[in-house]
C-alpha cells in the first residue's frame, strides 16, 4: 500500500518502522521542530528523525485548516493514512482524502479513555487492563469505528513508561495485521454508553496532595512515571517521587513519619513509603541511597 504516516512522539516510532518494512510510506507528517535545552538547539520529533534516516519526505504543517495544505495532502494519492499520536486535528477534507480513509492507533481499549492521556489515566484509575485500538478517524474525538484491539494487563508494578512501551509495540503489530486484512474486517461501532475521557495531564496535578489516600497517590505516582512525574517540595527544593508503596501507618496528612533508613509520609488514609526518588537537579535513585547523604526531619511537612 501507499501510506501517509502521521505521528510525533516515541509511541509512534514502532508503528512507522513496521510500515516502512511492509509498505510504501510516501510521506510523513509530524509536529514542527522546537527549540530545546539551554542552547536552544532545534529538536526534531522522534518520528521526524526516523523518517529522515529512511529518506522519506517529512512535512510539518502547523495546521490543516489551510486549503492549500489540504490539497498538498490529496496530491500524495495515498491508499490510506495511518495516525499515531500526531497531535493535530484533521479536518474532514483530510480524513476522506485517501481511498481507504485514515486509521488511528489509540492507546486504550475504546470506548474507555478517549482523549489525550489514556495510558496514565488507566493506571491512575486502577484499571486492571489496558490496550490498543485500531480505529477509523472521524471528526469527533476518538469516536470512530474499531477494527481491532489488543489487551495488556496492568499490574501493581506497571508504570506509565512500562505501559507506554508495551502499547507502542502492540500498536505496531495490530496495525500491520489490520492493513494486511483490511478488505475483510468489518469495523465495529463504539458503544457511546461506555465512553470515558482521559483529560490532558496538567502541571498542577503533579504536585502530591497528601490529603488524598495513599492508594490513590501510589497509582498516580506509577501512572506519571517517568513523565510528567509526581513531586513534593521540602524546604524549597523539589523531589520527584518515582515509586512508592502503601504503608499501614497513620498520622496527620503530609507529616514525615520516618526518615532514617526509609522515608514514610502520612496521607489522608494510611501512608506512603517513598522507594525511588529524584532530588532536584540530580539523577533518580533509591530513597535509602538519598538518605545516606540528605536529612529529612521527622514530623515536618513537605512544603
Amino acid at each position: 500500500m501507499k501510506i501517509v504516516f502521521m505521528g510525533t512522539p516515541d509511541f509512534a516510532v514502532p508503528v512507522l518502522k513496521r510500515l516502512i518494512k511492509e509498505h510504501e510510506v510516501v510521506c510523513v507528517y509530524t509536529r514542527a521542530p522546537k527549540e530545546a535545552g539551554r542552547g536552544k538547539q532545534i529538536s526534531k520529533t522522534p518520528v521526524h528523525k526516523v523518517a529522515e534516516e529512511c529518506g522519506i519526505e517529512v512535512r510539518t504543517p502547523k495546521t490543516f485548516k489551510d486549503s492549500a495544505e489540504q490539497e498538498k495532502f490529496k496530491q500524495l494519492k495515498a491508499d490510506v493514512a495511518v495516525v499515531a499520536a500526531y497531535g493535530l486535528l484533521l479536518p474532514q477534507e483530510v480524513i476522506t482524502a485517501c481511498k481507504l480513509g485514515c486509521l488511528n492507533v489509540h492507546a486504550s481499549l475504546l470506548p474507555r479513555w478517549r482523549g489525550a492521556s489514556p495510558i496514565q489515566r488507566a493506571i491512575e484509575a486502577g484499571d486492571t487492563k489496558s490496550g490498543v485500538t485500531i480505529m477509523q478517524i472521524v471528526e469527533a474525538l476518538d469516536a470512530g469505528a474499531m477494527y481491532k484491539k489488543g489487551e495488556v494487563e496492568i499490574t501493581k508494578d506497571t508504570t506509565g513508561g512500562i505501559l507506554h512501551d508495551k502499547l507502542a509495540e502492540i500498536g505496531a503489530d495490530l496495525m500491520s495485521e489490520v492493513l494486511a486484512d483490511l478488505d475483510n474486517i468489518e469495523p465495529e461501532p463504539q458503544d457511546e454508553s461506555l465512553v470515558t475521557y482521559a483529560q490532558k495531564l496538567s502541571k498542577e496535578e503533579c504536585k502530591i496532595d497528601f490529603n488524598m489516600s495513599a492508594e490513590v497517590l501510589e497509582r498516580k505516582i506509577r501512572a506519571f512515571n517517568p513523565f510528567p512525574a509526581m513531586f513534593f517540595e521540602y524546604k524549597g527544593e523539589r523531589f520527584k517521587v518515582l515509586r512508592a508503596k502503601v504503608c499501614d501507618e497513620h498520622g496527620v496528612a503530609g507529616t514525615i513519619l520516618q526518615a532514617d533508613n526509609k522515608l514514610v509520609i502520612a496521607c489522608a488514609d494510611k501512608a506512603l513509603e517513598v522507594l525511588e526518588i529524584q532530588r532536584q537537579g540530580k539523577r533518580p535513585m533509591f530513597t535509602e541511597e538519598l538518605l545516606r547523604g540528605f536529612k529529612f526531619e521527622t514530623g515536618t511537612l513537605p512544603a
